[in-house]
């Protein structure tokens, strides 16, 4: 995505720490986290189930209270406050009107007793427009996100839509206040390959007419590929890679990007066997204080175990934590 960005982030964190209490003791999910948001940036936070991506949005905007995990530390810098030290009333506020959020299972997001209209309308009715405004509004999102029949469909309930037509009115409820940043995690992993193509570039047409920034969540290195201005590898908690797109394809430099990468299917080749990583993302009560990658890496040694690599510049705006770039920098 080639969308229009500045310089100023819109959204930083900083050292973003979270937890959670097991029966095995507190075990850390999210360790030491940190990236920016430009304005009109859409950032893809890449890597496999139990990396970390999901836990690291519901941080940002503390949805995780109450629940047995907890912020254990960091900031998150948005509009000049830290969201991790605003009051819940305060926050309140900024989620759905400033920070939208789509989550990966629209059934969840939707009140199956209400109609659609109701649910796109309520965020609006709650910040003081009135009934006949909101409903005006709610037929420009259910047009803005490509919803037919938009008088019919206002007054529908969750179950009279199918999966896609969910999807997007989930995407209406995220943007009916014009947040400046959305949040979008696995916003297609339900849907069939066509509606996944029609969500994901419905989106890239929302940021380009609205100029939000956005945060996207997916293991699927295609649509980093074609949907993302920038990409942070995560695995087991950690960032290990941070580059734009276009450097993250053109050189990877940890070991475990490259491995992502190497497990694409060739385009036009039929490959007899597909590429996988060997074994698996170990549990949290199994992760270790060095690289956490080490145990499937095959350029691993006693350091990258030993010792948690620093993230290093490869060059400007691509930095990895890796042993192998330190060397390559050294040398």
């Amino acid at each position: 995505m080639n969308g229009s960005t500045s310089n100023e982030p819109v959204l930083s964190v900083r050292n973003l720490r979270t937890e959670f209490a097991t029966p095995d003791g507190r075990i850390t999910a999210v360790d030491d986290i940190s990236f920016d948001l430009a304005e009109g940036e859409v950032l893809s936070i890449v890597g496999e189930s139990g990396s970390g991506k999901s836990v690291t949005a519901l941080s940002i905007v503390r949805l995780l209270d109450g629940t047995s995990g907890r912020i254990a530390g960091g900031e998150v810098w948005f509009d000049g406050q830290d969201l991790l030290k605003m009051k819940m009333q305060d926050l309140r506020r900024v989620r759905g009107s400033k920070i939208g959020m789509v989550f990966q299972e629209p059934l969840s997001a939707l009140n199956p007793v209400f109609t659609i209209g109701d649910q796109i309308a309520e965020p609006l009715v709650e910040r003081g427009m009135d009934r006949k405004a909101a409903r005006k509004r709610v037929l420009e999102l259910l047009d803005q996100v490509r919803i037919p029949s938009p008088n019919k469909r206002i007054g529908e309930h969750p179950h009279e839509l199918s999966g896609g037509m969910r999807q997007r009115v989930v995407i209406a409820m995220a943007i009916a206040c014009n947040p400046r940043v959305l949040i979008a995690d696995e916003p297609t992993t339900a849907l069939d390959v066509t509606v996944q193509a029609q969500i994901l570039e419905l989106l890239h047409q929302i940021r380009d007419e609205t100029g939000m920034a956005m945060i996207l969540i997916t293991h699927d290195l295609g649509i980093v590929a074609n949907y993302a201005d920038r990409a942070m590898v995560m695995y087991c908690g950690r960032v290990a890679e941070r580059a734009s797109v276009q450097k993250l394809f053109a050189n990877p430099s940890h070991p475990y990007t490259r491995d992502l990468l190497a497990c694409i299917p060739p385009l036009g080749l039929v490959e007899d066997r597909l590429q996988a990583i060997p074994g698996s993302v170990p549990h949290p009560r199994d992760w270790i204080e060095g690289c956490r990658y080490a145990g499937r890496c095959r350029h691993s040694e006693e350091a990258c175990v030993a010792h948690r690599r620093p993230m290093t510049g490869v060059e400007p705006g691509h930095e990895v934590a890796c042993i192998l770039a330190e060397r390559d920098i050294v040398a």
